[in-house]
């Protein structure tokens, strides 16, 4: 089986099977990212990202390396998306706006029991860069280097904020769970819950 790299590297060379194969391969990954931080289909911002992976192939100086590449993408092109989203004169800034503020209602993530719900709605809560870092981190298990290459970030700047978006985490659950019982249950085994919530979407 031809990895990300080379399927990546055929694609834009013009095979469109690697490309088929590799949107295939990535779909699922893709909706999940985006499915907790914007309404509606999300399927624009999918294309967008893949082409996105197409134009920037250059960029991309390890094959083993794709996934973080990959969300790298993703995150500039959410990142567009909500500058779009803002009226005249206002900018993004996700170190302080949410995904509950740039887009109102439920996300459309499914989730199955309470403590996903709740946990799914805390994320939703925290400002953006914390919110991402969390969940390519849990849920994409990602580690602090994948991370810090996909955000472009000293890796060093992606542990201080996976310990800081935790405890603001835990303040949003605690915010949005009305039950204590399932409030401290989800708080307790916060990787366990996020790791059937990856589950419960495909991944």
């Amino acid at each position: 089986m031809r990895s990300d790299g080379e399927l990546l590297e055929a694609w834009q060379g013009g095979d469109r099977a690697a490309g088929e194969a590799l949107f295939e391969r990535y779909y699922a990954v893709l909706v999940r990212f985006f499915a907790n931080k914007i309404g509606g289909d999300p399927m624009d911002l999918i294309q967008e990202t893949f082409v996105g992976c197409v134009s920037g192939q250059a960029r991309l100086r390890d094959r083993q390396g794709f996934r973080s590449f990959l969300f790298g993408i993703a995150y500039n092109q959410l990142k567009k998306h909500y500058e779009r989203q803002r009226v005249a004169g206002e900018r993004f800034d996700p170190a302080t706006q949410t995904a509950a503020d740039l887009s109102p209602g439920p996300g459309t993530m499914l989730t199955r029991s309470r403590e996903q719900r709740l946990l799914v709605e805390a994320l939703r809560r925290l400002p953006v860069r914390h919110q991402v870092v969390l969940e390519l981190y849990y849920w994409e298990e990602l580690t602090s280097r994948e991370i810090a290459e996909a955000l472009e970030l000293p890796e060093g700047t992606v542990r201080t904020r996976l310990r800081r978006a935790r405890v603001v985490l835990e303040a949003a659950l605690g915010e949005v769970g009305e039950d204590p019982r399932v409030y401290e249950a989800t708080r307790d085994d916060l990787d366990g819950w996020a790791a059937r919530v990856r589950a419960a979407q495909g991944g």
